[in-house]
């Protein structure tokens, strides 16, 4: 899924790109903790510096919400640097809690320091996951190594 927002000249100047997904077949047998089930997956959000705070990125993630609810999602997840406070506060304030800390899922450093650098996995409930059981309240305390994202 792709959706853009445009200015009055026609103009892209913000866009979120997205999917759903869930772990293959096999997954499951390895049991049920393991398995993550049909989610929606913010893959990437971007909004020109121009047009930041007009409500663009809530505006077109909610959009991208709607899509995943009609498709029977449990949830919808994203990473984000840990650095990056303004979209963790941004996320935060759709509804999105903090579900663990990813150790070292960006290895592109782009301080120049030659360092990587840890992502939170946030999550949000849809309204499938009554019971809201993808989500949890201690998240920034729990740690994972990247290879161990899909086999939590």
């Amino acid at each position: 899924m792709f959706i853009v927002a445009e200015n009055l000249k026609g103009q892209i100047v913000a866009y979120v790109m997205g999917k759903v997904e869930e772990d293959p077949d096999y997954v499951k047998l390895l049991g049920a903790d393991k398995y993550l089930p049909w989610h929606g997956h913010v893959t990437c959000l971007t909004v020109a510096p121009q047009y930041r705070q007009m409500g663009l990125a809530k505006t077109l993630t909610a959009r991208l919400d709607q899509a995943c609810e009609q498709e029977n999602a449990w949830f919808m997840d994203l990473f984000v640097r840990v650095s990056n406070k303004t979209a963790i506060n941004m996320y935060k304030g759709m509804g999105y809690s903090v579900y663990r800390r990813v150790i070292d899922y960006y290895s592109d450093d782009p301080t120049g320091n030659g360092t990587s650098e840890d992502a939170f996995d946030m999550r949000k409930s849809l309204s499938r996951d009554r019971s809201q059981s993808y989500i949890r309240e201690d998240g920034e305390h729990h740690s994972i190594n990247p290879e161990d994202i899909y086999h939590p």
